[in-house]
């Protein structure tokens, strides 16, 4: 009789890995930051923010408190300055990311 349990406990286990696969890859995924379309420092939200590689919501958090407390940012390199961002950090993260000043213009 125990054996006849585990071999019905393996084969329901079996028979679901199916469907949790697909329930795994059916989530959503945030959008891919690309050069294309880089996250502009001085107007991305939080979220934006931490769509960037190896940035997290709290990195993300503390390059808004940088911003804000520094009048936003002059240029990129800039990013240094954050706390949790070095210079290896900085150096995937630079083809992926800008900054406009006021008028506009991109950097």
């Amino acid at each position: 009789m125990r054996r006849f349990t585990y071999v019905l406990a393996i084969l329901c286990l079996w028979m679901c890995a199916p469907l949790a696969a697909q329930q795994k890859s059916a989530r959503a995924k945030p959008p891919v930051v690309t050069a294309a379309a880089p996250v502009n420092l001085n107007t991305a939200t939080v979220s934006e923010i931490a769509t960037l590689p190896g940035v997290g919501p709290k990195a993300a958090e503390r390059i808004i408190e940088y911003r804000q407390k520094s009048g936003g940012f002059k240029k990129i390199e800039e990013l240094m300055n954050v706390k949790g961002i070095g210079e290896k950090s900085f150096l995937k993260l630079k083809p992926l990311i800008t900054v406009t000043e006021k008028a506009g213009a991109a950097r």
